[in-house]
């Protein structure tokens, strides 16, 4: 089980009897600290999973321009890297810029642990919130502080078959919750094993994300409302698709290849798989493409992506800064697109012919005005996997949905209020 952020402090505290995030007014002097201008700094970058391996390539160009600043970068896989953070909190000793996947933004601000960058976000233009899509400068914002810059960004789209919607009658993809089962119900007609769409059973965000659709707010403060009619609505929206039989449970099968063979010729996903269905089917060009959520009262889809903070006890606070500032260049982050598949948080950079050009890269920037990150507080991933276990009981076991979802709500008044 993952460690939590409150048994590592807790465990300092007893050691030291100081706990992370309230260092005294010396401690806080020195952790801030710069260095004379021109002073040769190393700056400890810490970046997780694939992409953060090409981070050096982009830190070279940054280090030609400022020839005072070396750019150590340490790439961490994502499974262990909440834990090496978690070790740094606690020690006061780590990286002086981290990438935060959104998600732990509430977790590690709340534990004091990232700078509140408010003050100096007027000495650089490249942090304008101007800049940025607006759901990717919500995930920045823990009460009054900003603790992070939005870096890369992703949503959730509808991938469909073009070729297999016009034969059964469908020029363009659906645009309303309404259409999305009625197609998904007739290419499921289709027998021999095919259905009308795949329903990812382990996304996290997909019901959350449809009950705002359906107008619920998720939560009003510590109070759950995972158990009022918008968002039991969604559930039993998307349990009509297994029901029907438009979805299968237990396909077998990877969504690619599934995509590919046309069993299930729409799904929900983020950009990542624009590249994978490229890579692996080849053949099925011409013949898919990607649409904006279908609507209910509205399309929002789930925002994620990650953000670059400057860790609290940092001593080279400027340079942590300016680093941040070059990664916030729509150029710099054009150029970490080539090199990752990644996609800008900036919107300047999504005007750029390298994504207006690709009608699906396009489908995401439309997709991006009606996006928003799941709820910002630290226990929602606890929440979010709990959902997941209520909802197999009910596509899997048939379980009442309003039943399921009154346990639920119960559990999650707990989880937030512990």
């Amino acid at each position: 089980m993952r460690k939590s952020i409150t048994t590592v402090l807790a465990g300092t505290l007893l050691a030291t009897g100081v706990l992370a995030g309230c260092a005294s007014k010396t401690d806080t002097s020195k952790d801030t600290a710069n260095p004379a201008e021109g002073q040769k700094v190393t700056l400890n970058v810490w970046g997780m999973g694939e992409e953060a391996k090409s981070l050096p390539k982009i830190a070279e160009k940054f280090m030609q321009e400022n020839s005072n600043i070396t750019i150590n970068v340490q790439a961490l896989p994502w499974d262990t890297a909440h834990d090496k953070l978690l070790t740094a909190v606690a020690s006061k000793k780590g990286p002086d810029v981290i990438q935060m996947g959104t998600t732990w933004i509430p977790e590690f601000a709340s534990a004091k642990a990232l700078m509140d960058l408010k003050p100096e976000l007027s000495k650089y233009p490249e942090f304008s919130e101007a800049n940025f899509y607006p759901g990717a400068i919500a995930t920045t914002k823990q009460g009054d502080a900003v603790v992070g810059i939005p870096w890369y960004i992703d949503t959730r789209v509808l991938y469909y078959r073009t070729d297999l919607l016009k034969e059964v009658g469908y020029n363009e993809a659906p645009k309303t919750w309404e259409e999305l089962s009625e197609v998904a119900s007739k290419l499921a007609a289709r027998g021999n094993g095919n259905y009308g769409m795949s329903i990812d059973t382990k996304e996290q965000s997909l019901a959350f994300m449809f009950a705002r659709q359906n107008g619920s707010k998720l939560l009003d403060g510590n109070k759950p409302l995972f158990n009022q009619p918008e968002f039991v609505g969604a559930v039993e929206y998307l349990n009509s698709f297994f029901k029907n039989g438009s979805a299968p449970k237990d396909l077998g099968m990877d969504i690619v290849p599934a995509f590919q063979k046309g069993l299930t010729p729409m799904f929900i996903s983020g950009p990542w798989m624009i590249k994978l269905i490229n890579d692996q089917a080849p053949d099925l060009k011409g013949k898919w493409a990607t649409a904006v959520l279908p609507k209910k009262l509205n399309n929002i889809s789930s925002l994620g992506g990650s953000d670059l903070s400057v860790f609290q006890y940092t001593q080279h606070k400027d340079e942590a800064l300016k680093f941040i500032a070059y990664m916030s260049k729509p150029e710099t982050q054009l150029e970490w697109l080539k090199l990752t598949n990644t996609l800008p948080a900036t919107k300047k950079a999504w005007e750029d012919p390298a994504l207006t050009s690709d009608p699906n890269y396009k489908v995401i920037g439309q997709q991006m005005n009606a996006s928003e990150p799941m709820p910002l507080v630290k226990p929602f991933e606890e929440i979010a996997q709990n959902f997941l276990k209520s909802f197999e009981n009910i596509y899997r076991a048939n379980n009442n949905v309003q039943t399921e979802l009154d346990a639920f709500n119960k559990k999650a008044e707990s989880i937030l209020n512990k």
